[in-house]
C-alpha cells in the first residue's frame, strides 16, 4: 500500500477499522502510514497519526522507532490534532533524555498557555512529570505548576489529570 493509497482510504472514516485491520495484520505498510502521519501537510494527515495511536493501544512497540521523528516534528508542527497524538505518544513511551531540555520547555509552554486545546495541555502536563521521574528535582516546582493550573484555569481534564498527578507528586516528595 502506497502513501497515496492510504491518503485515499483516510478520506473517508469508513474506511478506519479496514484500515486498522489492515495495518494490524501487515505491518510493512507502517512506514507509509507513518510519512503521512508526521511529515504530510495533506487535510487528513492528522487522520494518520489517529490511526498510529489506535495501533498503538495493542501494539506499544510499533511506535518507539518513530518517536525521535516525531519528537523533531513536534518542533515545528501547528496542526493541534497532530500535536495533540505526538503529545499523547510521546506521553506514553519512554523519552530520550538528550530531548528532555526540549520538553520541558515545549510542555511547560504547551501546558500554561490558555491557547492551547485541552488534551494538549494535558498530554503536556503528563509528559513534564515522566520527566520528573527521571528529574527528581523538578517535583517541587511541577506541584506548583499544576496547582496553579488548576487554580486559573479550572476544566475538568486539567483538574481531573492534575490532582492525580499532585496526589503522586506529594507522596514523592511529601510536599502538601
Amino acid at each position: 500500500m502506497t502513501e497515496k493509497d492510504l491518503l485515499g482510504l483516510l478520506e473517508s472514516w469508513d474506511n478506519f477499522e479496514i484500515l486498522l485491520a489492515e495495518l494490524r495484520s501487515n505491518p510493512q505498510h507502517l512506514p507509509a502510514l507513518m510519512q503521512i502521519a508526521i511529515y504530510s501537510d495533506h487535510r487528513n494527515s492528522w487522520r494518520a497519526i489517529y490511526l498510529a495511536d489506535k495501533l498503538h493501544e495493542n501494539q506499544a512497540e510499533i511506535i518507539e522507532p518513530y518517536l525521535e521523528e516525531i519528537l523533531e516534528q513536534l518542533k515545528t508542527e501547528q496542526h493541534h490534532g497532530k500535536k495533540r497524538h505526538f503529545l499523547k505518544l510521546i506521553s506514553l513511551n519512554s523519552i530520550p533524555e538528550q530531548h528532555f531540555g526540549f520538553l520541558m520547555d515545549y510542555c511547560l509552554n504547551t501546558f500554561t498557555s490558555a491557547k492551547e486545546p485541552i488534551a494538549n495541555r494535558v498530554h503536556a502536563m503528563q509528559i513534564l512529570y515522566n520527566i520528573s521521574e527521571t528529574e527528581p528535582d523538578l517535583k517541587p516546582e511541577l506541584i506548583e505548576i499544576i496547582q496553579q493550573e488548576i487554580e486559573h484555569h479550572p476544566t475538568p481534564g486539567i483538574r481531573s489529570r492534575g490532582n492525580k498527578l499532585l496526589q503522586k507528586l506529594r507522596k514523592q516528595t511529601g510536599i502538601r
